[in-house]
């Protein structure tokens, strides 16, 4: 008579398995404890120094996220983009060293020390890396102060261009020819700048125009007057204004004074300008002079 046989082998493999997952995850453990080095009598592990990664990792996408959530609430009030792109990048910088403060005490270093090695730290860029310090602290005061704001349209130094990006370094320009120029937040500072688009972006510039000695002036004046309310670009208040600028040397010297709601636009207003102008002249049989020179010549065989 045969006897029934206790399935004794799965029940031992499944419990094989069962104890075998906890001594293989404590070596994981284990390994992940093991001291890396030792920094102030405290043993940096690899676990201390993934979880270090992780939270700094984490703190950039919350910064991400509380800045893109600053930007909404401050669009919603009706702030202008300048003061919304500089409180949410300080934002974003405050909660990064926030969380790089955190990472580092999560290693046992001590952030005391940190700050006071900062402190040293910066002295010494003081002395021996002035520029770079200059253009942090510049770019500091730019996203503060505001005098530049991103979206602007700016002339820095012969750069004109719309800002695109204000680094804590640098600012990034981007030219009418699309070409992207790094200017040093310390040239923001130091030198001259000229902001198109503050206090508004509307912006007055001037068409010089020279007309011979006989033209009558009063025709002249109306036929200038007349292109410049015929183009499109060119705002009714202020209105368009002719100005006798003196008498030259070869034609009376006059300047189209025209404001424009973008500044960006001059150049393009500007050719529209010309263009219509050398028509509209010929059409009415206004001249415009060239430089003429009276030769004598004297024959000094004769003489």
């Amino acid at each position: 008579m045969n006897e029934p046989v206790a399935p004794t082998c799965c029940s031992a493999s499944a419990g094989d398995n069962v104890i075998g997952g906890g001594p293989m995850l404590e070596q994981i453990m284990e390994y992940l404890r093991m001291p890396l080095v030792q920094l102030r009598g405290t043993n940096v592990t690899t676990l201390t120094l993934l979880t270090a990664i992780l939270i700094v990792l984490v703190t950039k996408i919350i910064s991400m996220v509380v800045a893109r959530s600053i930007d909404r609430v401050l669009a919603a009030r009706g702030l202008d983009r300048g003061l919304r792109f500089a409180t949410t990048k300080i934002t974003r910088y405050v909660i990064l060293v926030i969380g790089v403060f955190v990472a580092v005490g999560t290693l046992g270093i001590d952030t005391g020390a940190i700050m006071a090695s900062g402190a040293v730290l910066l002295v010494g860029i003081g002395f021996g890396l002035q520029r770079l310090a200059d253009n942090f602290i510049s770019g500091l005061l730019v996203l503060i102060e505001r005098p530049v704001k991103k979206g602007d349209f700016i002339d820095a130094g012969g750069v004109l261009g719309t800002v695109e990006d204000i680094g804590l370094r640098a600012t990034l320009v981007t030219s009418r020819d699309g070409v992207q120029v790094i200017v040093p937040n310390s040239n923001l500072m130091s030198s001259t700048v000229i902001n198109y688009s503050a206090p508004s972006p509307e912006r007055r510039f001037q068409i010089p125009i020279g007309v011979a000695y006989e033209t009558d002036l009063d025709l002249a004046v109306k036929v200038i007057t007349d292109v410049a309310r015929a183009e499109p670009k060119v705002l009714e208040t202020p209105a368009p204004e002719v100005r006798h600028m003196g008498f030259g040397d070869n034609a009376i010297e006059l300047v189209l004074l025209v404001w424009i709601a973008d500044a960006k636009e001059d150049h393009i207003v500007g050719s529209r300008l010309r263009f219509a102008l050398d028509r509209a002249f010929r059409q009415h049989k206004i001249s415009i002079p060239f430089p003429q020179r009276d030769v004598h010549i004297i024959d000094r065989a004769s003489a």
